[in-house]
């Protein structure tokens, strides 16, 4: 597969996780494999990543069994989360307790963590050691978004369907009761007909977006976060009537602000303001959307997190903006920083460092000289030039190989025909010397390495000849060990028969019995016993 590992990454830039403090436990080899990350925690402590082969890992002090490791052990390695294997994450988001929900690419959740307010939604208040697959009332269903306040929990179905279970002392499960909810349950009230799109959690209060644009909230309302310019808990879904005739897109949740974006490009913010995390220029609570003055230009993304008091919004022309609690600041108004992202504001200047969101790889669809020359290779639809080789056809380009190899330089100028027929070497060598000029690495067993370390010789291709020699170093054995070192004296690869050499003789008891042993040319043979004797292999 490691060629496969080796597309993906090409066509993916690599995730920038370096901002993160925890991530400093990895390896540089480790990173550039990363393509997803969340790190949370309630000292940004915690770490769960996804790697190009779609394998999950975690790492950090599992508070509450937060790894889903099926223990309580703390990890200062990466350890892989076996029981998720094969299983493709879509989105992920995580509580105070910690407790974790996480969505499938299939559209299947999974929670594990802290559970005391039955936040995993298992229908028990036991913390989950290990990710539990929650399908009651959910089994019929594909869930395409997550959200998690405190100690409750919010699902978003392809069908525009929210559930929700948890803590609900404020209202926040919007059951109408403020009972905790032990399983997944429908919230409906007026959102029963309502397409719901997007959805959020703050500390302990639910949001809702729906397709028309307008914004429903339930639960903790104490500091306004509800914009219904009331401060009483709401236990139903509610419409905030202050936003008529304004279509929003998104919205986000702080601990205690709520910030939303409509689909003009413009930021509306409500609730706590102790930080300036609404971006108003003062520290007052507004229970009343207002807007926020970020720059001219259009606004679209914004950015918050449950667990701080900082805001973020990135606009249309790339610039990022933050406000609220800055690494202990106020920042009262929004602060243009000089950061590409909004994840980047949470990884430095959030109290606790935590993603706001599944950090994810863009796909970059931009292909280098290099990715785009290795797609060409043996393609007849833009070949100039065929190569017919043990009666199989190879396809390539005359200029690429002009400019990449001498002896097609000479050799192709007086060769105007289209088709050349290759008789000296065999159709995996000739083909692997081919791909090697459009990609600058091999992949051959040993054997056919041999083959290639001949041509190589032959064209005076000195890189590839080295390249032959690795591969047939790292495909040594015993059997093919006098193969392999005739091979080297053929080729005057000295750096190799030495290496091989070296190798009959560690092993010498073995590689005499082999039949490459019996068959060997006797010149070579007289030539490897009095070479041996030299280094002492006979002594007794």
């Amino acid at each position: 597969s490691g060629r496969s590992v080796q597309a993906t990454l090409s066509s993916l830039k690599m995730l920038d996780v370096g901002k993160w403090p925890i991530f400093s436990l990895c390896s540089e080899e480790e990173l550039q494999l990363i393509r997803q990350a969340c790190v949370f925690g309630s000292a940004g402590n915690e770490v769960l990543y996804t790697t190009v082969n779609d394998e999950i890992f975690v790492l950090g002090t599992n508070c509450c069994g937060c790894l889903g490791l099926g223990d309580v052990q703390s990890t200062i390695e990466p350890r892989r989360l076996d029981s998720l294997s094969g299983k493709k994450i879509a989105c992920l988001s995580y509580g105070s307790g910690p407790h974790i929900v996480l969505a499938t690419t299939e559209g299947e959740v999974f929670t594990w963590g802290h559970n005391a307010y039955s936040q995993l939604g298992n229908g028990t208040t036991n913390h989950g050691l290990v990710p539990c697959h929650i399908s009651t009332n959910l089994s019929n269903k594909q869930v395409i978004e997550v959200a998690c306040g405190s100690y409750h929990s919010l699902v978003l179905t392809s069908d525009g369907e929210v559930f929700a279970w948890g803590y609900n002392n404020s209202g926040q499960v919007g059951s109408g009761s403020t009972a905790n909810q032990p399983i997944p349950r429908r919230v409906t009230g007026c959102l029963q007909t309502k397409a719901v799109v997007n959805i959020a959690c703050g500390q302990m209060c639910s949001m809702a977006v729906v397709d028309t644009g307008e914004v429903y909230v339930w639960g903790y309302n104490g500091n306004g976060q509800l914009g219904l310019g009331s401060s009483g808990n709401q236990p139903t879904p509610c419409r905030i009537a202050a936003l008529q005739g304004i279509r929003v897109q998104r919205v986000a949740c702080g601990y205690a602000h709520t910030l939303v974006l409509t689909d003009e490009g413009q930021v509306y913010a409500w609730g706590a303001n102790s930080y300036g995390q609404l971006g108003t220029g003062n520290k007052s609570n507004q229970s009343y959307p207002t807007p926020v003055v970020v720059e001219k230009d259009r606004i679209i993304e914004i950015a918050a997190c449950h667990s701080a008091h900082t805001s973020a919004a990135k606009t249309q022309g790339g610039h990022v903006y933050m406000w609220g609690q800055c690494r202990g600041q106020s920042v009262l108004l929004p602060h243009l920083t000089h950061f590409s992202c909004t994840d980047d504001v949470f990884a430095c200047f959030a109290t606790p460092a935590v993603t706001w969101r599944l950090l994810s790889v863009e796909p970059d669809d931009h292909l280098t000289v290099a990715e785009s020359l290795k797609r060409e290779f043996d393609n007849p639809d833009t070949a100039d030039l065929t190569f017919l080789v043990d009666g199989k056809y190879i396809y390539a380009h005359k200029v690429l190989l002009k400019i990449r190899c001498e002896h097609f330089r000479s050799s192709l100028e007086d060769n105007e025909g289209n088709v050349v027929e290759m008789s000296e070497f065999s159709y995996p060598v000739y083909r692997a010397f081919l791909e090697y000029l459009y990609t600058d690495s091999i992949s051959l067993s040993p054997e056919e390495a041999v083959g290639l370390l001949d041509l190589a010789t032959f064209y005076r291709e000195n890189r590839l000849k080295k390249l032959c020699q690795q591969t047939i170093k790292q495909g040594i054995c015993e059997e093919n060990a006098i193969a392999l070192l005739s091979a080297a004296v053929k080729y005057d690869a000295q750096d190799l028969e030495e290496f091989c050499f070296r190798f009959c003789i560690n092993h010498l008891t073995v590689v005499t019995q082999t039949s490459g042993f019996a068959e060997m040319d006797h010149d070579l043979l007289k030539n490897f016993i009095s070479k041996a004797s030299r280094v002492g292999a006979f002594k007794n």
